[in-house]
C-alpha cells in the first residue's frame, strides 16, 4: 500500500469525553473498556506523523441532538442499549462531547448522529473541500461506527486504511471478528505499519 500524505486524513470515530473520560457518560455508568482507554495514546503518534507529513487530521463526534428542555434525541435500539444516557450528554459544546484532551485539536469536526461517519453529515463535502481522497480510520467501536464508516467509504470508492490496533470494541473477540469481515472492504495495518509507512 502507498498513499499521498497530503491527500490523506487520519478520521477518528468517537474518542470523546462522554465514552472515555472517567467524568462521562459511559465513564459514569462503569462501561469503560482498558483496549478501548488506550487508544488515544496509541493513535496520537499517527496524527502527529501524518500532519508532519502534510496530512489532516478529522474527529467525527458522536452527537445527541438536544430537544425542548434539554432532553436528547435519542434512538429508541439506543435507549435500550444504554438506558444510562441523560440530558447533556453527548450534548454540542458540552464536555462529554468534546475531543478527549490527548488528541485535541482536530483540523475539522464532524458531527454525527449515527454509526456511520458519512451519514447525513459534511464529511464528504470537507474531504471534497481539502482534496482528502484516503482516510485511515480508527476510534470506537470496532463493530460499529468504525464497521459502519469503513463499509460506507467504499461504498463511495473513497481508498481506507484501518487501523487494526487502532480501534477497539468492548469484547475482543467480536474486534477480532469485525476485523476479519472488513478484510475485504479495507486496508488493514498495526498503527506502528503506518508510522513507518508516514516517516
Amino acid at each position: 500500500m502507498s498513499f499521498d500524505p497530503v491527500k490523506t486524513a487520519l478520521l477518528t470515530i468517537d474518542l470523546q469525553n462522554d465514552f472515555l473520560h472517567p467524568e462521562g457518560a459511559y465513564g459514569r455508568a462503569g462501561q469503560s473498556a482498558e483496549a478501548i482507554a488506550a487508544l488515544p495514546g496509541r493513535i496520537r503518534p499517527v496524527r502527529d506523523a501524518l500532519r508532519t507529513a502534510g496530512g489532516t487530521y478529522i474527529s467525527a463526534q458522536f452527537t445527541l441532538v438536544p430537544g425542548p428542555a434539554g432532553e436528547p434525541l435519542i434512538a429508541p435500539h439506543l435507549k435500550v442499549l444504554r438506558p444510562f444516557l441523560d440530558k447533556g450528554d453527548f450534548a454540542p459544546g458540552a464536555f462529554g462531547h468534546d475531543l478527549v484532551d490527548e488528541l485535541k485539536d482536530a483540523d475539522y469536526t464532524i458531527e454525527k448522529v449515527a454509526y456511520s461517519a458519512f451519514y447525513q453529515t459534511r464529511l464528504e463535502y470537507v474531504m471534497r473541500a481539502v482534496g482528502i481522497e484516503h482516510l485511515i480510520v480508527g476510534g470506537i467501536v470496532t463493530n460499529g461506527g468504525v464497521a459502519s464508516t469503513l463499509r460506507d467509504a467504499h461504498l463511495r470508492n473513497i481508498e481506507t486504511t484501518m487501523l487494526t490496533d487502532g480501534c477497539a470494541a468492548f469484547r475482543q473477540d467480536v474486534h477480532d471478528a469485525t476485523l476479519l469481515s472488513l478484510g475485504t472492504v479495507t486496508h488493514q495495518h498495526s498503527c506502528a505499519e503506518v508510522l513507518e509507512l508516514l516517516q
